[in-house]
């Protein structure tokens, strides 16, 4: 009988697996023994799920540095849902907003869809660095509104989000940043940034599960914010208006309480670990699979080659085969489980020169190991020759 292919998980910035440990086991409490909602009732499951919930805000407040109140830490559906609220909740016709070269989709189709609002790019270099010269002469007069990529979820290119946070709080533009790849990877000072908005998902690098996600708001620029969803709070009941009150102006229906329950058991875990420690884990991977990759003929690396100016997304290009082709491979006869295609991100691409064939993308986690990576680079080796 024919051993089974031993699997390696590389898709990681798609969502992260596994889950940190007791995310699962949370889970599993919400939905067994708790039985409750949040904000609708007194009985003392719901109390003490409400107290779960606060728990969470209050371990993200902690991780991004987050100056505020703990009241404006919201939880949404996840980070599409985040930005959408940040951007769609903002934007009103006549405004033009300033973006990156590599903006996904999450961010791109909601300025898209906002009716008579245009978008400048700040264009990047062949790493997919943003050019702050650029920046600065792109702003005009009705630009309302930056919103930008900390990390790229094609080339891994990872954003000095300083000197941009400094332009534009000079021209008094709030900056919104998209974490999507970077919460859980570096560490993010909300505060020092002096940023309007935070979007991150719960189910990447916070290694919490899918259906979660994280909206940090400056006081003032949550006050410039029309909800994008309206509806049941369980607070103000009496009135058929949306409440102003945080969070609850940004939280309507019913919460997924027991993803956020899954999501409390992973910040706790990544608060025991130290995003310090997990980021040196990925660099040192990061220098293995680069250093790897620069021996193998055949193929090309999307981004930076230096490990401390990214993180662990790897987009690879194979120019002799079809990359559909090479991911298959790759997982049929070497288990190395990837993502190819355009990665909802089709102006990224465009920018590192793999338009339109798309790429290969591997990405780690903090569970991944380096003879994970050796398996990979060998796989890729023979893939690229045959």
């Amino acid at each position: 009988m024919q051993e089974p292919i031993r699997t390696v998980y590389l898709d990681n910035s798609a969502t992260s697996f596994p889950k940190a440990p007791g995310v699962s086991e949370a889970m599993k409490l919400c939905i067994d023994t708790i039985g409750a909602g949040v904000n609708r009732s007194s009985y003392r499951a719901a109390q003490e799920a409400g107290m779960t919930v606060l728990e969470t805000r209050l371990l993200l407040k902690e991780l991004f540095r987050f100056p505020h109140k703990v009241t404006h830490v919201v939880l949404t559906p996840g980070a599409t849902y985040s930005l959408n609220f940040a951007i769609s909740g903002f934007l009103k016709p006549g405004d033009r907003v300033l973006t990156g070269c590599l903006e996904h989709n999450a961010v791109m189709r909601p300025l898209n869809a906002a009716p008579g609002v245009t978008f400048d790019r700040i264009p990047g270099d062949s790493e997919g660095f943003l050019s702050l010269d650029a920046a600065e002469k792109a702003i005009r007069p009705d630009t309302k509104l930056c919103v930008l990529q900390h990390a790229s979820n094609v080339s891994g290119t990872l954003q000095q989000l300083e000197p941009f946070a400094e332009l534009m709080h000079r021209k008094g533009i709030p900056l919104v940043v998209d974490a999507a790849q970077s919460a859980g990877h570096v560490e993010i000072d909300f505060g020092a940034l002096g940023l309007a908005a935070l979007c991150a998902p719960g189910h990447k690098g916070l290694l919490g599960p899918a259906g979660v996600g994280v909206l940090l708001l400056d006081p003032a620029f949550a006050k410039q914010l029309t909800p994008v969803i309206t509806g049941g709070t369980g607070s103000l009941s009496e009135s058929e208006v949306q409440p102003d009150l945080m969070p609850d102006r940004f939280e309507s229906g019913t919460v997924n309480l027991a993803g956020i329950f899954g999501l409390n058991a992973a910040l706790r875990w990544l608060r025991s670990e130290g995003i310090a420690k997990l980021r040196a884990h990925e660099i040192l991977l990061a220098r293995r699979f680069i250093s790897g990759l620069s021996s193998i003929p055949g193929i090309r690396l999307a981004g930076p080659t230096d490990p401390e100016r990214r993180v662990g997304v790897y987009s690879v290009d194979f120019p002799n085969r079809d990359n559909a082709e090479a991911a298959d491979l790759l997982e049929t006869r070497f288990g190395i489980m990837t993502r190819c295609g355009l990665h909802c991100a089709p102006n990224a691409h465009k920018t590192l020169g793999t338009w339109p064939q798309g790429s290969v993308r591997f990405s780690t986690g903090p569970f991944t190991t380096e003879e994970e990576i050796d398996a990979a680079l060998e796989a890729i080796r023979i893939v690229a020759e045959c």
